[in-house]
């Protein structure tokens, strides 16, 4: 299940619901199940993952990172397969909930259950399927689009039933913290993915400019984040985030200097472990001016 990713399911419907919150806007329950519907979607995409790269190769002898489930033979394809169907009817399951508990409209409801369904299909379809969009370089558009423009924006509209044009950058700079966690993955596995044929961005590029493709997404998160206080600025308690950019500082180091694979693997959580880091301060600094 990659506990270690599940930071990123978490951080982005916090930051949707810190943005209601600070917008005097708020419902319990819509946290708990989105929350609960975003993580079973994280788990989904993770199962569907080891399944996909163990057949397509890309999880192999010569991989550095952990190993995974279904390559070193601890859970067989068939039971990965149930895995796979269970977390997308639990997925499907909470989302229901979450969209008939939230104060929405009957088209925003269809809407939403119709991105739901589209969500299901894009975790699964990552590494399974003849033609995987993990492999072509278009994981980092899914995930900014997901864990940030969807995820974040439809948060706040399932809590409030309105949108509001500012929150896109707040939800940009949570997108592409995101894909800095992927970016950070496939750095790591360029050696392994390149053989196995998947061309990720940063096979695509090469690891120099995948580093600086790095340092951009960071770099642009803040400043968005910046920006959006800026537009809405209550107190300097609206800063707290910039606690945060010495872990960030950090992670572009260790993806600078570390050209083992093995020692720059623990930077993944870390980096995930940062974007939340990021989003309970923002978070906090902004619920504090309410």
């Amino acid at each position: 299940m990659r506990l270690r990713t599940l930071a990123l399911a978490v951080a982005c419907i916090l930051m949707g619901s810190f943005l209601a919150y600070f917008y005097h806007d708020f419902n319990t329950w819509v946290l708990v199940f989105s929350l609960l519907t975003t993580i079973c979607l994280q788990v989904l995409s993770n199962l569907a993952n080891d399944y996909g790269d163990s057949i397509h190769g890309a999880d192999n002898a010569d991989r550095k990172g952990p190993s995974r489930a279904v390559q070193s033979g601890r859970i067989s394809k068939k039971q990965m397969k149930k895995a796979i169907f269970l977390f997308a009817g639990l997925s499907v399951l909470f989302g229901t909930l979450l969209v008939f508990l939230a104060p929405i409209s009957t088209v925003a409801l269809v809407v939403f259950l119709g991105v739901g369904l589209l969500a299901i299909a894009a975790a699964i379809n990552y590494t399974i399927g003849k033609r995987p969009y993990g492999y072509r370089g278009l994981g980092d558009i899914a995930v900014f689009i997901f864990f940030g423009l969807i995820a974040v924006l439809g948060t706040f509209y399932l809590h409030t039933n309105h949108f509001n044009w500012q929150t896109i950058l707040p939800a940009t700079s949570t997108g592409l913290l995101a894909v800095a966690v992927l970016n950070v993955n496939n750095i790591r596995d360029i050696e392994s993915d390149v053989k196995a044929g998947k061309r990720s961005l940063a096979v695509k590029w090469g690891r120099r400019n995948a580093v600086l493709y790095h340092y951009f997404l960071l770099i642009m998160a803040v400043a968005l984040a910046f920006v959006f206080v800026s537009m809405n600025f209550r107190t300097i308690s609206q800063h707290l985030f910039i606690l945060s950019v010495p872990m960030f500082i950090r992670n572009a180091i260790a993806v600078t200097q570390l050209k083992d694979q093995t020692e720059l693997d623990p930077f993944l959580k870390q980096m995930a472990i940062s974007t939340l880091v990021f989003v309970l301060l923002f978070g906090i600094g902004h619920a504090l001016t309410v």
